[in-house]
């Protein structure tokens, strides 16, 4: 494993996504929280991994699951205290597990101490000046400033009551309502956030996961756009409670105004030097939802991010020919800056891949699966397609994102009852969208404990499913052919022969449902069709080095990866 002191290290790690209300509770409230990750960070490192990133914990009314931060420099009482946060820090890091944190820059919480003031003091204030506050158009202002569409749906302006209860002006929120959208033209508002970088940094963080990072500034003079009439959520038409997905995204050359600006790449390399000044290598993620990937790569050039999440492969269907095309072009998108690739299959807001690749009929991004959902996933297939699809996208070069959970094989909960169901899509649709709730719920660690050791007590914010026992860590750890122990040796193989720093060269021959590279002596095939396939006689007999399936040396089942030495 790299070590915190490692030159780069975020070329080629392995970073482990925790969503901490669901990871592991130490206080057995039924909501995770920072000392249970503490208590748990020995099992990731026996993972392997290398980093982990949080999912935001910092003060939150918790009305977009902590996306909408109140105080960037504290730790929400949910989750434990700055203490806490320090302690599990110092373990992760004597572990060798470096610590990455969202950070959420495009807006905050309207129960933020600068929005509240911005409130109180009217316009043309300095306090009004730190977020998008503006005249509305109309006669007596009526109307909103211009047309943006919310993320969330609706108008993406909500207009303000003066103290003497008249109409007052309108502020920007590109997502919910609660969310007003920071004035990133505002030196004071860029001074602001290089004191919170700073104050994470100072407190050991390894860096920043950037949500949004395809945002922040907005065109001059905020002119009307209508996006195209398919576009989705992040184009402006938003659909209730959807979700990004990369098809959402026109260019954003001639775009919308509030995507992909120029300006942005000003405050990435603003704090890349920031960061520069730390010992230890620390990085910038982006969440930029930016296509095509030739665009994307912009927010990794030298000067500014280190990575960027790659939707475009997460997006990708379990198909040979589709998912070597994109991986083609993340290559060579990401190259042409001298950036690595980040590749990742499953995350907090989108369907666990060991179910949507067994879908069979379409689910929009940002929908999630119920029990009423058309084309429900076949368990048994979906599990052993997301064990192939891992063990390829473990082989390629560049730097890797794991969801907690798919380690163990997780299948996304689809019998959540309606009751129990928490996401914002859910209610915003008024049940028409099952959203995102069931990659969330709490993971499994010991198959019969309370709540499966998520805690001592039972209690879980979401409920765990009744058949989940086999899918616990402490029934799989040490168990051939389980799933964990697949992730385990998969990570192992990966450091020992260099793949993560390596570069690919295409084996063609093998069928139209094949897709197979060399990673430096190290072959790799994936077999994404139904029907078996035959090995050549220059690979059938290689050293076997990692098999998602069953393998006998020369006939590759269908849905499985196997990885061969052959030199």
């Amino acid at each position: 494993m790299t070590t915190p002191t490692s030159p780069e290290w975020w070329r080629s790690a392995v970073i482990y996504q925790i969503y901490p209300r669901s990871f592991a509770d130490a206080n057995g409230d039924g909501l995770g929280d920072l000392p249970g990750i503490t208590s748990r960070l020995e099992s990731l490192s026996e993972l392997g991994v290398d980093a982990i990133w949080l999912s935001p914990f910092m003060t939150s009314p918790q009305k977009d699951a902590g996306y909408d931060v109140a105080d960037y420099c504290d730790v929400d009482p949910i989750f434990g205290t700055l203490d806490d946060f320090d302690t599990m820090t110092a373990q992760a890091h004597a572990n060798n597990i470096r610590v990455i944190v969202d950070l959420v820059p495009n807006h905050s919480s309207d129960a933020h101490s600068w929005f509240q003031a911005a409130l109180a003091a009217g316009p043309g204030s300095a306090e009004r000046a730190h977020y998008m506050f503006r005249d509305g158009n109309g006669e007596n202002g009526e109307l909103p400033p211009n047309n943006w569409q919310s993320v969330f749906g609706g108008p993406a302006w909500t207009r303000t009551t003066n103290p003497d209860g008249t109409a007052g002006q309108w502020y920007l929120h590109l997502f919910d309502s609660s969310q007003p959208d920071f004035d990133w033209t505002n030196d004071e508002v860029r001074a602001m956030f290089r004191d919170v970088l700073r104050f994470w940094l100072d407190r050991g963080v390894d860096g920043f996961r950037v949500d949004v990072a395809h945002g922040m500034i907005k065109a001059d003079g905020l002119p009307d756009y209508t996006p195209p009439a398919e576009g989705g959520s992040m184009g402006g038409t938003t659909p209730l409670g959807l979700e990004p997905g990369i098809d959402d995204f026109e260019d954003i050359d001639g775009g919308a105004p509030y995507w992909g600006q120029e300006g942005v790449h000003d405050i990435y390399r603003d704090w890349h030097r920031l960061l520069e000044e730390y010992e230890g290598d620390r990085v910038l993620c982006a969440e930029a939802w930016v296509d095509p990937l030739s665009k994307m790569a912009k927010w990794v050039r030298p000067d500014e991010m280190q990575q960027a999440f790659n939707f475009p492969y997460l997006e990708t269907p379990w198909q040979a020919s589709a998912l070597r095309a994109v991986i083609d072009e993340s290559l060579e998108a990401f190259s042409a800056v001298g950036a690595p690739s980040t590749w990742v299959l499953s995350n907090h807001d989108v369907v666990r891949h060991a179910s949507r690749l067994a879908l069979t009929a379409e689910n929009p991004q940002g929908h999630g699966i119920g029990p009423k959902s058309p084309g429900q996933p076949i368990r048994e297939v979906g599990l052993q397609r997301a064990r192939a699809a891992s063990a390829l996208m473990l082989a390629l070069p560049g730097g890797a994102y794991i969801y907690q959970g798919e380690e163990l094989g997780l299948p996304e909960v689809i019998d959540l009852p309606d009751d129990a169901r928490q996401d914002p899509t859910w209610f915003r649709t008024n049940g028409e969208r099952y959203g995102r709730d069931g990659c969330r719920v709490p993971i499994p660690w010991e198959a019969n404990a309370p709540a499966y050791g998520f805690n001592t007590t039972g209690a879980a914010w979401l409920p765990q499913p009744d058949d989940w026992a086999p899918y616990a860590r402490d029934a799989q750890v040490g168990v051939d052919g389980s799933t964990l122990e697949l992730y385990s040796s998969a990570l192992r193989k990966r450091r020992e022969h260099g793949l993560g720093l390596g570069s690919i060269e295409w084996i063609d021959g093998l069928g139209d449902d094949v897709i197979a590279f060399t990673n430096g002596a190290v072959s790799v095939i994936a077999n994404a069709g139904s029907t078996d396939v035959q090995l050549p006689d220059s690979l059938a007999g290689a050293e076997l080095i990692l098999s998602s399936g069953a393998f006998d040396g020369s006939t590759l089942g269908a849905d499985t990866t196997v990885w061969l030495r052959t030199a």
